[in-house]
């Protein structure tokens, strides 16, 4: 059976649709179609994950403070980091690198949130978190500048190829793909989801997910929904160099939150930029001419060796790329059946989809087919009516 396809305009069933095929979309219609169901991604572009998850720094952690990011994310990394034995594949590398997350400050007033981290990495038993102290870091990262006073690191932290993990959930699973088809309307009738309708034919079913990424407040209006979501472009720079040390962890300077990461030829560079406005989802998101020049200049305060790299920087040793971040007021995505549709589920409302996709599909089969109850779900869209919600206090979100 063909998984990846445009399909020929006409209609067609499945028990399940799930709106997006970003990492997130075709985790969850792996384990949808997993728990039995008849399944069905849809995706607008082209291809799979080519919008925000192609966008994506590809890093993974499990550095969290909120409870259910650090849940999710464990979730997510038990399959992730086991890919193979999880999904019964032999042939997909994802070329894991577990180089580490460092978490840094050179502000002495900041220590205190780390050692308050600390407490709560240990609460919740995020294992192999270390806490270092000025002369340790610069024994072991002597790159990184002097006056950093303090950091975390843990080792087994890194990244890996999600496109590959986008892949092998496609050839791992049952459900079908369909590409370049963009969803218009959803059939609902009696307060519950029939159908979705497409530009390439209606599809009936019972279920839809939503977890169609910046443009997932727009299917939710489709039901009526004014969804808590705030698409927000973010950019990444690669830089062509052969000065980046190899062995470096995903480096984070919290103070400025901007962050690097050694990457094949070179090294990717990106900031979260409080500034940057809430805008409308983008299918082609373009980043700034100038964001290398302001993002070497963040990176290079507490590591220094960047100055020595932009110095030498030709236009040809620059890519810069953007995708969209999706925040909710608490940032935490939004996961589980909404109240006024039924048989509608969001997953959505993520910025950082790709280390939490395994997790969140696997919750939302558990939750479609009553393993899990809603009310066990910590991320369920109704949190924030029940007055439940709570925000965390993770570095770099």
């Amino acid at each position: 059976m063909k998984k990846i396809m445009v399909p020929e305009k006409k209609d067609y069933s499945a028990d399940a649709v799930v709106i997006g095929g970003g990492m997130v979309g075709v985790a969850t219609a792996y384990y949808l179609s997993k728990a039995g169901m008849d399944t069905i991604c849809l995706e607008m572009r082209d291809g799979l994950a080519t919008l925000t998850s192609s966008a994506s720094i590809e890093a993974f952690r499990l550095q969290f403070t909120e409870p259910a990011m650090f849940e999710l994310c464990s979730q997510s990394l038990g399959v992730l980091l086991n890919f193979q034995e999880s999904l019964g594949l032999d042939e997909i590398d994802l070329s894991v690198h577990q180089q580490g997350y460092l978490f840094m400050t050179d502000d002495e007033a900041k220590l205190p949130a780390l050692d308050s981290a600390m407490q709560q990495y240990a609460k919740l038993g995020v294992d192999g978190v270390e806490r270092l102290n000025q002369a340790e870091i610069q024994a072991r990262f002597p790159y990184v500048s002097p006056q950093v006073k303090g950091a975390t690191f843990r080792k087994q932290d890194g990244w890996l190829s999600f496109h590959e993990a986008v892949m092998g959930f496609v050839k791992a699973g049952r459900a079908r793909y369909f590409v370049q088809t963009r969803v218009q309307d959803l059939i609902i009738e009696g307060g519950a989801i029939k159908g979705v309708v497409t530009d390439r034919g209606t599809i009936n079913c019972g279920l839809v997910v939503n977890a169609a990424g910046p443009f997932a407040g727009k299917i939710g209006r489709m039901a009526g929904l004014d969804l808590p979501l705030e698409p927000v472009r973010r950019q990444k720079a690669f830089i062509k160099t052969g000065q980046v040390p190899k062995d470096a962890p995903f480096v984070v300077d919290i103070d400025q939150n901007c962050y690097w990461r050694p990457e094949a030829g070179g090294a990717l560079l990106g900031c979260v930029d409080e500034d940057e406005p809430v805008t409308e989802p983008m299918e082609n998101p373009h980043g700034d001419w100038d964001f290398a020049a302001i993002v070497l200049d963040l990176v290079s305060r507490l590591t220094p060796f960047w100055l020595d790299v932009a110095e030498g920087l030709k236009k040809s040793d620059v890519n810069i790329s953007a995708g969209q971040y999706v925040y909710t007021p608490d940032d935490q995505p939004l996961i589980g059946p909404v109240d006024e549709v039924g048989g509608l589920y969001l997953n959505c409302g993520y910025w950082a989809g790709m280390m939490l996709s395994a997790g969140s599909g696997m919750r939302i089969a558990d939750l479609a087919t009553g393993k899990m109850l809603n009310r066990d779900n910590p991320l369920r869209p109704t949190r924030f009516a029940e007055g439940v919600a709570t925000t965390g206090g993770s570095f770099l979100r």
